[in-house]
């Protein structure tokens, strides 16, 4: 029963499929990227076989789903033998503003709600929407669910996600904070639920995904009640490229000094900030820790001090907000590799009562593990994301709901 997953981007194709049936083994991966540019590149890997590469000037996301099913049905590269071997697609959708707030099966109705938030993701919706319009045409009578970033936040308290705005640009434009990066947020507490066997419904957590871009959530008995990130994904952390939390009216102070426009301005606060900005010489955590610890760059010494240090604060009011915390969650990219950055930010949180095991926390490997000593009050854990595993196994619940719908046979 495989589940193929499709995060589509703006110039890139992610995709896993996933064999549900069979312990949600993962069958096949790979990325696209590059599509619309010169020398679109397709890095293909299926379950013991070699890796598959391709380099083809692609034009749009329909050109480049087709070779990718291409590929998995390649007798050489390939996995599966047929599209008939495809019970159903996945697709990461950005943002669902107030209209989902949960996966859904879709239909000419989702497509035009993700349309109509495009608005507030044009580098996002406006791809996800193209990956399943695509996905419609090469195979029409494959169901397709929507799971969307948002959803998952969807329980925030309405105090929290407001902003202090006139209420007309609520009631209009839905202008509010909807958080994303959902789907590892959840996925992540789950896990450390589990293995710490922890009642999801009766702890406190904070989980913090940190990699280029970065949030924080807040997840009280089970449920979002607040996140770093707002109406776009720019707000809260500091990050590789974005400026996280900025003074609104700086930022009209710059683009008035500077003769902006609004695509400056955005391209200002998504692209060229951050640990980039601060540095001036990469949005790679790697990189910029090369250079503050083995080079002595005083600008990359900043750069880190500022991202530890925003971390922290949103830590620490996370505990306000819940009055308390029982688990710290760290994932993504540099949450899950970066144990310099884990120790930096929790030897400042001793005030929590965090006995931190600096020894497993040297040594992990990209493992599930607790990096807090057992009697600590406050567990710290590290949970590598999996936000294919989350969309195939939402993909599946759907479909599986709405069997009469599409015409699911009985013997599946």
């Amino acid at each position: 029963m495989n589940i193929l997953v499709l995060n589509c981007g703006s110039s890139s194709i992610k995709y896993q499929l996933i064999d549900m049936a069979n312990n949600a083994e993962l069958l096949a991966k790979g990325v696209f990227e590059r599509i619309g540019l010169k020398d679109s590149e397709l890095k293909h890997q299926s379950k013991r076989k070699e890796p598959y590469m391709l380099i083809k000037d692609v034009e749009k996301h329909a050109e480049g789903i087709k070779i990718i099913l291409k590929a998995l049905t390649d007798p050489n590269h390939g996995i599966i033998s047929s599209f008939d071997d495809i019970f159903a697609v996945g697709h990461r959708v950005a943002h669902g503003g107030e209209i989902f707030d949960s996966s859904v099966l879709v239909n000419e109705e989702v497509k035009k709600g993700i349309e109509q938030y495009s608005e507030l993701a044009p580098l996002h919706n406006p791809a996800n929407l193209n990956g399943i319009i695509s996905v419609e045409k090469l195979l029409p009578k494959v169901p397709q669910v929507a799971v969307f970033d948002t959803a998952f936040h969807q329980t925030i308290p309405k105090h929290a996600y407001m902003y202090a705005l006139p209420y007309s640009y609520y009631e209009k434009h839905k202008i509010r904070r909807y958080g994303f990066h959902g789907t590892s947020h959840c996925y992540v507490f789950e896990k450390a639920c589990d293995a710490l066997f922890m009642r999801k419904d009766q702890v406190k957590a904070i989980t913090c995904h940190l990699g280029n871009g970065a949030s924080i959530a807040a997840i009280k008995n089970g449920k979002s009640v607040d996140t770093s990130m707002g109406l776009t994904p720019v707000e809260g952390l500091m990050m590789g490229t974005r400026s996280g939390n900025l003074d609104a009216g700086a930022l009209l102070h710059i683009m008035k000094k500077n003769n902006m426009t609004i695509e400056d301005a955005n391209n200002l606060i998504n692209k060229k900030s951050g640990l980039y900005g601060i540095s001036g010489l990469s949005n790679d955590m790697r990189d910029v820790e090369e250079a503050a610890w083995n080079e002595g760059n005083e600008r990359a010494q900043l750069a880190l001090n500022m991202y530890y240090y925003r971390i922290r604060k949103y830590i620490g009011a996370y505990v306000a907000v819940m009055n308390g915390v029982d688990l710290i969650v760290f994932t993504g990219g540099i949450g899950e590799n970066g144990p310099e950055t884990r120790e930096i930010i929790c030897k400042k949180l001793e005030y929590l009562g965090i006995k931190f095991d600096f020894e497993k926390n040297t040594d992990l490997k990209g493992k599930l593990e607790m990096i807090s000593k057992h009697d600590s009050p406050v567990k710290i854990m590290v949970v590598p994301t999996n936000e294919e595993l989350v969309i195939a196994q939402d993909t599946f619940k759907v479909v599986a709901a709405h069997e009469d719908e599409v015409n699911i046979d009985d013997d599946l």
